[in-house]
């Protein structure tokens, strides 16, 4: 498996990957904002040989970036590719200057099991919980804002 970025076209890649994944990527209007994101902020693809995988990253400040959507492939997870990638795409960005990197996702007041397992992930990357913003994304979508410095080269 291979990491590249940023790529300079993803859009139809990151539609194809969004779509595999109703349960996290279900509201329309999200799924689209998400693949006009992937053309206007920094995109990098995991290919295995096709695109399976994707992390756009948006920077805030010259020394801190955000996760903006990762998404891996409902045929490809569990097998280690979101990691792999997370990794390369934090190579990268401390490569730019890069000392912090975040994101955002549903808090634990959220119902769903499948962003039980986000939390999770993002947890083994690393990742520590820092803010609940209850009406961020709107009402009964608690935001998690967690956290994660990125180690210095």
């Amino acid at each position: 498996m291979n990491t590249t970025g940023p790529t300079p076209t993803p859009e139809a890649h990151v539609e194809r990957i969004l779509r595999s994944l109703p349960q996290w990527f279900g509201i329309e209007a999200s799924l689209r904002e998400y693949v006009a994101d992937s053309r206007r902020f920094p995109t990098f693809l995991a290919e295995a040989p096709e695109p399976i995988a994707f992390l756009t990253a948006r920077q805030h400040f010259p020394g801190s970036w955000e996760v903006h959507c990762v998404a891996v492939h409902a045929a490809h997870r569990g097998q280690g590719v979101g990691r792999h990638m997370h990794q390369a795409v934090e190579r990268w960005l401390q490569g730019q200057g890069a000392q912090v990197l975040q994101v955002k996702t549903l808090a634990a007041e959220h119902p769903s099991p499948e962003y039980a397992e986000t939390r999770r992930f993002y947890e083994a990357m690393g990742y520590v919980p820092l803010e609940v913003f209850p009406t961020l994304w709107g009402p009964r979508l608690p935001v998690l804002q967690l956290v994660k410095r990125l180690s210095e080269s």
